[in-house]
């Protein structure tokens, strides 16, 4: 049984001497894991698209009861994320959330989409990281089934929340003066500002996720939020998140 679909590398582990495991996120299948075996040898006609943030056309086929990739043809590799220690970092969170959200067997457009244009930002788009990260998190999040109360107070109803935060066990937006109603954990503040972004990244079109801009105050805010929601939500951190946040704090190096 044969198979072609195009597909975004997430994942690449090394197998033996010159084989990779690749989790791919595919149009037609979702999240699959496949072997490219050989893609490791030298002037092997696969292991350009058989790499980790590798976009690209796969022919697979069924070996022993798990799929193969047999061709492809790359079409994007993202190579100025891949000039830019930060980038690749930002983009291997990218990656991982991806993973974690994505459910073996299961399509997923929205998701892939997201994950995409999100790459495509950090590539070629003249925009903050944070903007592009915390945008991430909150669609990817909603996509996949844990989309904040955000359209009112979760307690008042007040559509425009005075002083707005959003509790990460709950998910909903709160007024600050109606946070004693709610259970007990962590409630991070927003700012009218924010909250307006964060509406627009949830409910906007996917095509203008990123058409939004936040002063420094209200970015910082809202990227917060949505880091400590995903990790609230998903009850796990992410190694690539740790590895992004390491490069931004390396010291400078004299010339």
């Amino acid at each position: 049984m044969h198979m072609t679909t195009n597909a975004l590398v997430l994942r690449e582990v090394n197998y033996k001497e010159s084989d990779k495991i690749l989790t791919l996120l595919t149009e037609r299948e979702g999240r699959l894991t496949v072997s490219a075996r050989g893609c490791r040898k030298k002037d092997s006609p696969i292991a350009a698209a058989c790499q980790l943030l590798a976009w690209g056309e796969f022919t697979l086929y069924e070996f022993r009861g798990m799929w193969s990739v047999k061709e492809t043809a790359s079409e994007r590799l993202f190579d100025g994320v891949r000039e830019d220690l930060s980038k690749i970092a930002l983009a291997s969170y990218f990656a991982e959330v991806t993973e974690a959200l994505s459910e073996e067997g299961q399509p997923d457009p929205g998701l892939l989409a997201v994950t995409l244009n999100c790459l495509h930002a950090l590539d070629k788009l003249d925009l903050p990281a944070s903007q592009v990260k915390a945008a991430f998190e909150w669609r990817s999040m909603a996509l996949a089934g844990y989309e904040p109360q955000i359209e009112q107070c979760g307690v008042c109803l007040r559509e425009q929340p005075q002083v707005p935060h959003i509790h990460l066990g709950e998910g909903t937006v709160h007024c600050a003066g109606c946070r004693n109603k709610l259970a007990e954990g962590v409630s991070m503040p927003l700012s009218p500002a924010a909250l307006a972004a964060l509406r627009h990244i949830v409910w906007g079109p996917r095509k203008r996720l990123l058409s939004f801009r936040l002063d420094e105050e209200g970015m910082k805010r809202l990227s917060e939020a949505s880091e400590a929601y995903l990790m609230t939500r998903l009850e796990r951190g992410f190694r690539t998140l740790d590895f992004y946040k390491q490069t931004l704090w390396r010291p400078s190096v004299p010339n």
